[in-house]
């Protein structure tokens, strides 16, 4: 989940400039975009790792009990990641809207 973003951070900071010939190039609008891209892979790394940590202890109480429950519950694990995937792709789609 980590590695969502420091994508994003190396995406957004690949397109911010500085100013040229006395007006900025980097607009208001690019500003939000970059913002929102980070904060939607931010909040979403933050759920997937909540919900991973709860499934997770779950995990291991009940496959103590029943061991027939890992396979089930690894697989809950892995929608759990796919939350943070999601906000990645989110805030790809915004990097890319805000530099076209």
């Amino acid at each position: 989940l980590g590695i969502y973003g420091l994508i994003i951070a190396v995406i957004i900071s690949n397109e911010v400039t500085t100013v040229e010939e006395k007006a900025p190039s980097y607009t208001t609008f690019k500003a939000f975009a970059h913002f929102g891209g980070g904060l939607a892979c931010g909040l979403s790394g933050l759920a997937a790792g909540m919900a991973i940590g709860i499934v997770g202890e779950t995990l291991t109480q009940a496959s103590a009990a029943q061991p027939k429950l890992f396979v089930g519950m690894v697989l809950i694990l892995i929608f759990a990641e796919a939350l943070g995937l999601y906000g990645l792709i989110v805030g790809l789609i915004l990097s890319a809207k805000a530099s076209s």
